[in-house]
């Protein structure tokens, strides 16, 4: 696993969790959440794989 790769794999989680706790605090909707983290997990796939 390159370098990039495990950057991959330490910054999604870490963007999924702030996307969630923005939504619980009220400042994402659940729309803007739901896209924000499938979104986040799609670039992170595709980048994944290229890498």
């Amino acid at each position: 696993m390159s370098e990039a790769q495990l950057g991959l794999m330490t910054a999604t989680p870490i963007m999924i969790v702030f996307a969630i706790a923005l939504q619980r605090m009220g400042v994402l909707s659940t729309v803007a959440a739901v896209s924000a983290v499938s979104l986040s997990v799609a670039i992170a796939a595709v980048l994944f794989t290229t890498q």
